[in-house]
């Protein structure tokens, strides 16, 4: 199943709608004193929307994301509207004025990290007319992030493993694509080196325990998605079938999540873990050979996570909807 138009126009919709939606809101924030005490929107000018602030960054992402793909999309001229509002100088140092303040160290680490960048790699390649005056103005927040990225490697002595915010490998993948089409050697450097300190010598991973109740990334074939990414060509394979040997067998990995309660935010991640999941497997399975015994039930279960999920990322509870149309995104575009 691969993206069309209409689905792009669909998805393109919800962050429309989302971006400028402020209540409810899930802050994660630290504050220094009583004057932090603030809406979210206060706190934060652009990504005060979309339930969270990664999921606001990550909306913008699906915009910029469909209007590249379908340059003719029905909603390109809301989707400039939206950015013409909200990326200016002045919103955005504001943004970044947040991660300035004392004592916000790992705020939005490292998943919103990954997203910013992501982001910023989008606006460079947009072809919107108004792209490159979005993208300046988000010059100093990519700097802060990137800088903030860089520290955090040299600090992170162990990978973090979870299926959530917190997935070390989701993070350092954005980045690294964001890194490479910068070219930017110094970062995509840092992050081939962590990556292959972290992982490379991974072996027998238990995929047999995922997943978990909330997760939305399988630990797993997240690092196996990086890896497709930092390991030299032909040496991929070779660590994947050390790291996840019988593959095909695992019935915990390779059948689709059964989500109980869409209108739970935490259950609902399960609909994003089935997305995730095909995402990370058609990377995976471009990097193994034709005659790779898994290649058949690897093609298999991507369709049956795409088929269990995607019906429910349109007009789908807050809970869901507010995030999911980036991962069926990114799912249907592998």
């Amino acid at each position: 199943m691969q993206l069309n138009i209409q689905q792009a126009e669909s998805f393109a919709h919800m962050p429309l709608a989302y971006l400028r939606h402020e209540y409810p809101n899930h802050i994660m924030h630290l504050l220094n004193d009583e004057q932090d005490v603030l809406s979210p929107r206060a706190l934060h000018p652009v990504f005060y929307g979309c339930y969270d602030w990664h999921s606001a960054v990550h909306g913008y992402w699906l915009l910029l994301r469909c209007i590249r793909r379908y340059p003719e999309l029905p909603a390109l001229a809301d989707i400039g509207a939206i950015f013409d509002e909200h990326f200016t100088p002045e919103l955005m140092e504001r943004e970044t004025d947040y991660f300035r303040a004392p004592n916000r160290t790992s705020f939005e680490r490292p998943y919103g990290f990954g997203w910013i960048l992501a982001l910023d790699q989008k606006l460079a390649q947009s072809q919107h007319p108004n792209a490159p005056q979005w993208h300046a103005s988000m010059k100093p927040l990519t700097t802060e992030i990137r800088s903030r990225l860089l520290g955090y490697l040299s600090r992170l002595s162990y990978p973090i493993r979870v299926g959530t915010h917190y997935n070390t490998a989701f993070a350092l993948a954005l980045s690294l694509d964001y890194a490479r089409h910068t070219q930017d050697g110094e970062l995509e450097t840092a992050i081939v080196a962590a990556s292959l300190r972290y992982y490379g010598h991974d072996t027998d991973y238990p995929a047999h325990y995922e997943p978990g109740g909330d997760e939305y990334i399988s630990g797993g074939l997240t690092e196996a998605l990086l890896m497709t990414k930092v390991l030299p060509a032909g040496s991929f394979q070779s660590w994947f079938d050390n790291y996840l040997p019988r593959i095909a067998e695992v019935t915990q990995i390779m059948q689709p999540a059964t989500v109980s309660d869409r209108t739970d935010p935490k259950i609902a991640h399960l609909d994003g873990l089935n997305l995730s999941r095909a995402w990370c497997m058609k990377h995976i399975l471009r990097h193994l050979h034709a005659d790779h015994p898994a290649r058949a039930a690897i093609g298999a279960a991507i369709d049956r996570h795409i088929a269990a999920s995607i019906d429910h990322v349109v007009g789908s509870h807050y809970s869901g909807g507010h995030w999911l149309a980036s991962f069926a995104l990114l799912a249907l575009e592998g």
